[in-house]
């Protein structure tokens, strides 16, 4: 098993950047494939990007593609989120997950492992 434990959320306006940090233990971090979820009020909690275990592939949703990157540091056993041009839209709790499967999956039912989430607000 792998604890994850997400950090770098807060309050930012439109136009704003931030970057996710997700720190893991437990297991040896290379062996999960690695994936950024969020959940606004109301609403189910949808795939944002994930990334393959060595890093060389990743995918990310459509409303993110351009603004947000998903990259990780197996020497630090951490994954990370760079958020750029955050809209008011973005504003949720940000999850990071774990599978043990293969390949990056967008469904959440594929992670084993979550974190317990870092809150993103993006004021107008």
């Amino acid at each position: 098993q792998v604890q994850l434990v997400e950090s770098g959320g807060g309050l930012v306006q439109a136009g704003d950047s931030l970057r996710l940090s997700c720190a893991a233990s437990g297991r040896t971090f290379s062996v999960y494939v690695m994936g950024w979820f969020r959940q606004a009020p109301g609403k189910e909690r949808e795939f944002v990007a994930g990334i393959s275990r060595g890093g060389i592939s990743t995918a990310s949703a459509d409303s993110v593609k351009g603004r947000f990157t998903i990259s990780r540091d197996n020497a630090k056993n951490t994954v990370y989120l760079q958020m750029n041009s955050l809209k008011p839209e973005d504003t949720a709790v940000y999850y990071c997950a774990a599978r043990g499967g293969t390949y990056i999956s967008r469904g959440r039912d594929d992670y084993d492992y979550w974190g317990q989430g870092t809150q993103v607000t993006v004021s107008s």
